[in-house]
């Protein structure tokens, strides 16, 4: 009889009492003649066996047969000579047989085995090769699963883990270990360790940097570029530049074998790392006759491993790329908004660090919200990106301010910048003027001495007192009726100038700046300073966002609405107005009222500025509840921290 087609081992089984010549042709076949017992009915990976039936094993066959024939079934044949063979067919209907006549020679039953050896290996061959195509196919899958997961991963960290695993699970890798080539100091590069896996092993894992050289495995591999897979690492080739350093293992009480190490090329070609996975295990039961007991053996990597880790690591390549040019577009970002807010604050400095407060306090107080699991926010989500979106627009809500004139930003009396010394000259020349005019007078009618002076004290003494009016109403506070009504008789006072025309000491425009009742701001300049709001819209629109921070825009322009309505420029109300929108309007407001001191206003007591944000919950101006969050929580003293440091 031929050996097996498959290479495997082949075996013949009978029971009762074949015919004596029947068993001397077998026995001389390269086949194991063996008595069947149900223990014995069992086949290896590459084995081929055949049962010889004759009418007394009969009854044990219409048995359900032992379970440990499943996978292998396709490679069992039945060989039926005698009488009664329908009892065999009812139940082995599924199996491949022959049934013989009970007369039939040995010649014919020698070859019938043979016949049935080679039919049951090529249905092997055949359930061999659909095997490998549906394990093909399921890598492909698996393949195509990967690259859309790594693809969809944002996470650094959990991106690493990722592939490795990944990798790990399409070869059988007991571990493995990630590489990634990063820049040092001088211009150089290394290969950073930055990932390890260990299914046998619990080890606390920490990053280092390794040369980039040929002296260590990983690095011989990033920097040739070549695949090693090494049956054992600890017999390496001869000559090979590289070592095996055993640390791991001694420290461990682990075992190194078979390794295999794939550069992760970029589709440009470039080496970005190095995908390294060791120990491939293969799990079997030796013989479900003898133990149940799951077989686990090391064994080398196989050239289809090669190929899918080849993939798997193009596939890793490519998402750390990504991954690496989407964090230095975001440093780019990052550098691009710190420069923006230094701008804003180079226009008012006073309001150093008002920007960076106001997203710290939004985005703490959101967070918190988050957190609770009862009450109004019990539904209020905000996930990590849609904090970098609320910060963004924290930390850009006055980015708008660069367009309003300098002077009303920072605007620290009623009068405009200059005007309160123009009018002081002109109190000083009215001053020398009415001088001049009592002097000629008193020449010219020979007043005395004492009625020059009192004509002098009583023009001078109305100046200065018209001076100290403009002085007193000039301050940004709440301006009393009474210095009102005196800054409107200043309309009444004149005085001659240098070319002798007679003029009024304070003009419309000047008394309608003094007439400001409450701050510093007229109304054409508090619609300048309201204006920034929309001039922050306008200019953040320009910014082509990405899907996950689409919102930054619209947030920062909400600033400043109000709950019922009264705020600007929109005139928003609670159903239009999101929390986290909320979150940054109750933490403008009280950085604005507890930070230091600015020209056009003091700063008020930490309580002082919380007892203004009650009051104006109570009114339906803010989210009651979510400042309620603010204080309970003690959000703000986070700010407070920051404006110490």
């Amino acid at each position: 009889m031929p050996p097996s087609q498959t290479g495997g081992f082949r075996r013949v089984l009978y029971h009762g009492r074949p015919p004596g010549e029947v068993l001397r042709r077998l026995s001389k076949d390269p086949a194991q003649l063996k008595r069947w017992t149900e223990e014995s009915m069992s086949v290896g990976e590459n084995e081929t066996a055949i049962v010889l039936a004759d009418p007394s094993l009969f009854p044990a066959l219409g048995q359900p047969p032992p379970a440990e024939l499943g996978s292998g079934a396709e490679r069992i044949g039945v060989l039926l000579f005698g009488e009664n063979a329908d009892g065999f067919h009812s139940f082995w209907s599924a199996r491949t047989y022959f049934s013989l006549p009970k007369e039939a020679s040995a010649e014919d039953v020698a070859r019938a085995v043979g016949s049935l050896f080679r039919i049951l290996e090529d249905r092997a061959l055949s359930a061999r090769a659909r095997r490998s195509l549906a394990e093909r196919t399921g890598e492909i899958h698996a393949l195509v699963d990967v690259g859309i997961a790594l693809a969809a991963e944002r996470d650094r960290d959990q991106l690493l883990e990722m592939i490795l695993s990944r990798a790990r699970a399409l070869t059988q890798a007991d571990a493995g270990s990630l590489y990634l080539i990063e820049p040092a100091s001088g211009g150089q590069e290394v290969l950073k360790f930055v990932r390890a896996q260990n299914d046998s092993v619990h080890f606390e894992f920490v990053e280092r940097a390794l040369p980039l050289d040929e002296s260590s495995i990983a690095g011989f591999v990033a920097t040739s570029g070549r695949t090693l897979n090494l049956p054992d690492v600890r017999q390496l080739p001869a000559g090979a530049p590289y070592r095996f350093d055993e640390g791991f293992d001694r420290k461990h009480g682990y075992r190194s074998q078979s390794m295999l190490v794939v550069p992760m090329k970029t589709p440009e070609g470039r080496i970005i790392g190095v995908l390294q996975l060791l120990n491939r295990k293969r799990r079997s039961i030796p013989d479900a006759g003898v133990t149940a007991v799951m077989k686990v053996e090391t064994v080398p990597f196989e050239e289809e491993n090669e190929e899918i880790t080849a993939s798997l690591a193009s596939q890793a390549a490519v998402a750390v790329e990504n991954r690496r040019l989407t964090e230095n577009i975001r440093r780019l970002f990052e550098g691009f908004v710190e420069a923006s807010v230094t701008a804003i604050e180079q226009r008012d400095p006073t309001t150093s660090g008002h920007s960076e407060r106001v997203a710290l306090l939004s985005c703490g107080l959101a967070e918190l919200a988050d957190r609770t699991e009862a009450g109004p926010f019990a539904s209020f989500r905000i996930g990590k990106e849609e904090l970098r979106e609320l910060r963004y627009a924290a930390v850009l809500h006055d980015f708008g301010k660069v367009g309003v004139r300098e002077w009303v930003l920072v605007k620290a009396r009623k009068l405009p910048p200059g005007r309160r010394e123009l009018l002081r000259s002109r109190i000083d020349q009215a001053i020398l003027s009415a001088a001049a005019e009592i002097w000629e007078k008193a020449s010219r009618e020979h007043w005395t001495e004492r009625q020059v002076a009192q004509a002098l004290g009583d023009r001078v003494g109305l100046l200065e007192r018209a001076w100290k009016v403009i002085v007193r109403a000039d301050e940004p506070t709440i301006l009393p009726v009474e210095i009102s009504s005196e800054v409107r008789r200043l309309r009444e006072v004149q005085f001659r100038d240098s070319t002798g025309s007679l003029r009024c000491l304070i003009d419309e425009e000047e008394v309608g700046y003094l007439s400001i009742s409450v701050g510093s701001l007229n109304e054409r300049e508090r619609r300048e300073i309201e204006s920034h709001v929309t001039q922050t819209f306008r200019f953040l629109t320009k910014i082509p966002w990405t899907p996950d921070l689409a919102r930054v825009p619209e947030w920062a322009y909400a600033h400043h609405e109000k709950l019922d309505g009264s705020g600007y420029p929109r005139r928003l109300t609670a159903a239009d107005i999101p929390v986290p929108v909320r979150a940054v309007t109750i933490s403008d407001i009280y950085d604005a009222l507890a930070a230091r001191d600015r020209p056009y206003k003091r700063a008020v007591p930490n309580d002082r500025a919380l007892d203004i944000l009650r009051s104006e919950a109570r009114r339906g101006v803010i989210d009651r509840d979510l400042l309620d969050l603010f204080i309970e929580a003690k959000v703000y003293v986070e700010a407070l921290k920051s404006r110490k440091s």
